[in-house]
């Protein structure tokens, strides 16, 4: 049944050596029940739809069955959480393996709350229905919204409890990569490993992700450039939709470049650099503000790991990392230019443009201006929507936007229709996700959530739907977020 279900399984990171990961089936539990299904995500990798809702099919998802092909592991690595080194790993996800798509396309499959492993460290190996239902919506929304992203095939419950504060019903998530390949990865590798078995990871790694660059005479020196050009391009899309991620350790940083770990991530409202949403960072450490100088941070502490396969010489494999790392904020500031000229209807670029930005960007942090709302706004010229309108200051800065708008070869229609492009017309409001998680936990009724998903799944479309979920929450208190667990 299982193989008649579609999946088609090659299972490269199991033929790596025996210390990356320790083999470990799911722990099986009491009555697993489909909750939500990805169709679209399940039809893209070869599943059948109809079998994966199947007794079998919800057996596999939940882990008490595993299907034909599969070669369960649980992948050690280490990481800086908060700035302090740990062991970690996976400690309650097991990955099933690696499934071949019709596309010949290669991703990770993993149950996410499958039970302890030996990286447990104490704790369960289980997760609630909540936070697992909150991954779900927001990595969808991620993807939506042209973020590269780790993806949600399904959350089926298993008919436990987990305990924390109080009983909560359990869950397991079916979540989707293109691999858990992580800067932490590498940390373990380097700390608990061999330089071979480094060097082992880094070819596996170019393999896997980067094969334009096996030939490369620097292959190693090719890795780092392709890690930081793609975490650059990550970080930058995640700024300009206002999405904080909340925990960027470097467990949490893949090399793949897709936004991974969806615990205490939130979309920011007020335009704020010092938003913090997660109830943990009580200094702000990874602060929306903060996110591309952590990014750099993480991205040297993958470079250290590198130093080894970079050079013979370790200072001149120090200055050839130093170098690379160096450039990471030059590169970052340029796509998110871009991004930002984007959404202000810019096509071409001018040495005014980081003034232009940046006294908007100044604008709406003083007077408190919800940040998807403002430019959504500007997208359909409803200025006096904005809290900006009426200031003295906007109106300095719209007649400088204007002038600098009729300085371009391209329509006012193809200014527009950039904008709309690259606007969303609304994002997962923290409020709205509160709502459906509520609704889906404590009542059973998955239909508040269903409706959202509905209206996430195609952010730039704007329509007079959308805008009814745009609407910001009544209440003023601070919005928290909590790892979840």
């Amino acid at each position: 049944m299982t193989k008649e279900t579609g999946w088609n399984f090659d299972n490269s990171y199991a033929r790596l050596p025996k210390s990356f990961f320790s083999g470990i089936n799911p722990t099986p539990v009491r009555s697993p029940k489909l909750i939500i299904l990805n169709n679209q995500l399940a039809a893209s990798l070869g599943l059948d739809v109809k079998k994966l809702q199947s007794e079998d099919g919800v057996s596999v998802l939940a882990g008490n069955m595993i299907p034909e092909g599969a070669s369960p592991l649980a992948q050690a690595y280490a990481g800086h959480q908060f700035g302090h080194f740990n062991m970690l790993g996976d400690g309650r996800a097991v990955l099933l393996g690696e499934q071949i798509s019709p596309q010949g396309e290669r991703v990770d499959i993993q149950l996410k709350g499958s039970g302890r492993t030996p990286y447990s460290r104490g704790g369960d190996g289980r997760a609630a229905l909540g936070p697992m239902l909150r991954e779900y919506i927001i990595s969808e929304a991620v993807n939506a919204l042209g973020i590269p992203t780790t993806r949600s095939l399904a959350v089926v419950t298993t008919g436990e409890p987990v305990i924390r504060e109080t009983d909560l019903p359990g869950a397991i998530l079916t979540r989707v990569a293109a691999s858990h390949l992580r800067v932490g990865t590498f940390q373990y590798v380097v700390k608990w490993g061999t330089p071979e078995e480094l060097r082992i990871l880094a070819d596996y790694t170019i393999k896997r992700h980067f094969p334009d660059i096996e030939a490369a005479e620097d292959r190693y020196l090719s890795l780092l450039q392709e890690v930081i050009k793609r975490q650059a391009e990550l970080i930058a899309k995640w700024q300009l939709v206002g999405f904080i991620h909340g925990v960027m350790n470097t467990d949490n940083m893949t090399i793949s470049g897709e936004t991974i770990d969806y615990g205490p991530c939130a979309f920011m409202d007020a335009y704020d650099p010092a938003t913090v949403f997660s109830s943990i960072d009580i200094q702000g450490r990874y602060a929306y503000g903060n996110q591309p100088f952590i990014a750099g941070w993480n991205l040297a502490r993958f470079a250290e790991t590198l130093l080894p396969l970079l050079h013979d010489n370790q200072e001149q494999a120090v200055k050839l990392a130093q170098d690379e790392i160096s450039g990471f904020t030059e590169l970052y500031h340029s796509n998110w230019f871009v991004g930002m000229r984007a959404k202000l209807g810019i096509f071409n670029e001018e040495v005014q443009d980081e003034t232009l930005i940046n006294d908007l960007l100044n604008m709406m942090e003083k007077y408190r201006a919800d940040y998807t709302n403002t430019f959504r706004a500007f997208t359909f010229d409803r200025h006096e929507d904005t809290v900006l309108f009426g200031t003295p200051e906007f109106a300095q800065w719209h007649k400088l936007w204007q002038a600098r708008l009729g300085r371009q070869q391209e329509s006012k229609a193809s200014s527009n229709q950039l904008m709309r492009n690259s606007n969303p017309a609304l994002i997962p409001r923290n409020h709205r996700v509160e709502a459906a998680l509520e609704a889906a936990v404590e009542h059973g009724d998955y239909s508040v959530m269903d409706r959202l998903l509905d209206v996430l799944s195609d952010p730039y479309a704007h329509t007079a739907e959308q805008a009814e979920y745009s609407t910001l929450p009544a209440s003023t208190i601070p919005y928290r977020t909590f790892c979840g667990t």
